[in-house]
């Protein structure tokens, strides 16, 4: 089989008009300009005005279609993974919010459990977000649950998940934080920080230790001032952090998001979505952990606050818009949501890139980045009506 596309986002350069190959085990092959010599015309799925990427690669997600992480139930998981298909996504990390041990304890064991019955968007692992940060900077993680960071919790946990841990993010200002995240490196865990209100200097130190990852730029962290810098100095200074970016609109300015863009390059930003249960629902009441939410105009705030309760953002959109904002041309935007996440949790060589070998996870999409179609292992999964 052969995709005819105007144009392929491959993993390191964006090729012209042409044909890329198929294999029968769902593999990407080579991409040439002429029509293949052994091809006849029903071996051709023509997405000739369209443009084909690499399927799309969400690193931090809660919850989606009224599902959440935390509610602990295996058909929850299945679901959104189904679900997110529609939203250009092909691999996830189910990503978890401060809770007591137990509770995270159960939700690891719960993912493990089920990762082998996921048949859509793939499962690769887990982010643990919290609960080591900082009650100055909780946004919508609970306070009361938050602790300096133990590596006993984490064992725990990755025994738990049997292994599935891929990445956890903590305040690096903690006592004992430089060590926790040398500890968790050698355990194969990506660190990052985030609900921090670290200085500067605490936040490079902890980059240094092998905390390379700066979770939603800009949000839950100590702003930027020119005595001190804080966190957020420190990721905008980085020579080689990933900033992770919700680009909904409500969360960074677009100018913001330009100004990290000219700090990082266009090859360390991330762009996630970090959606909540609400994403894909209609407006009104909802919920993220223990606080009741309330979605409206596109934003989702806790109730009785004024805080920001994660997102509803689809990681698509968040494409369509970087491009419409100015911001970087399709190609680079669509490397951000799937080139980029998949290499800052150590798998640029599995996921998130159009490369022969791999699996043919990829997206086709217009010339404004909206999503047309998700195809699975070269196998058509999702299409826009």
């Amino acid at each position: 089989m052969y995709i005819y596309a105007k144009s392929f986002i491959m993993a390191d350069q964006t090729h012209p008009a042409g044909y890329l190959a198929i294999d029968d085990q769902g593999r990407f092959g080579d991409w040439q300009a002429d029509w293949p010599a052994d091809a006849k015309p029903q071996d051709i799925i023509d997405y000739g005005d369209f443009i084909l990427g690499p399927g799309l690669v969400d690193v931090h997600i809660h919850g989606y279609l009224g599902h959440d992480v935390m509610d602990n139930e295996p058909a929850g998981i299945l679901a959104m993974s189904q679900a997110l298909l529609t939203c250009g996504v092909t691999s996830w990390l189910p990503t978890t919010l401060t809770a007591s041990f137990a509770d995270l304890k159960a939700v690891c064991q719960t993912i493990a459990g089920c990762q082998d019955q996921v048949t859509r968007a793939k499962i690769l692992g887990i982010f643990l977000e919290g609960p080591f940060f900082t009650p100055t900077h909780a946004g919508a993680q609970e306070t009361q649950y938050m602790l300096a960071p133990r590596l006993d919790y984490l064992a725990a946990w990755q025994e738990a998940a049997q292994g599935l841990v891929k990445k956890i993010a903590l305040a690096p200002e903690y006592p004992g934080a430089v060590a926790f995240i040398r500890q968790a490196n050698q355990m194969g865990i990506q660190v990052a920080q985030a609900h921090s209100n670290a200085t500067y200097d605490q936040a490079r130190e902890a980059e240094l230790a092998g905390a390379k990852t700066y979770i939603h730029t800009y949000n839950g962290m100590r702003g930027l001032h020119h005595r001190e810098p804080g966190i957020l100095g420190a990721a905008l200074t980085s020579d080689a952090a990933y900033l992770e970016m919700i680009a909904d609109g409500h969360h960074v300015h677009p100018a913001a998001i330009k100004l990290a863009l000219q700090a990082a390059g266009p090859d360390r930003l991330v762009l996630i979505s970090d959606c909540m249960r609400a994403g894909g629902m209609p407006e009104g009441l909802s919920s993220l952990g223990g606080y009741q939410v309330m979605v409206k105009d596109g934003q989702a705030k806790i109730v009785g606050r004024d805080n920001l309760a994660g997102s509803i953002l689809k990681l698509s959109q968040a494409i369509e818009n970087l491009v419409a904002w100015g911001l970087a041309p399709l190609d680079q935007a669509v490397r951000m949501a799937a080139t980029n996440p998949a290499a800052s949790i150590g798998l640029a060589d599995q996921v998130g890139v159009v490369k022969p070998g791999l699996a043919a996870d990829f997206i086709i999409l217009n010339d404004q980045g909206q999503l047309q179609a998700t195809y699975l292992a070269g196998q058509l999964a999702y299409q826009v009506d």
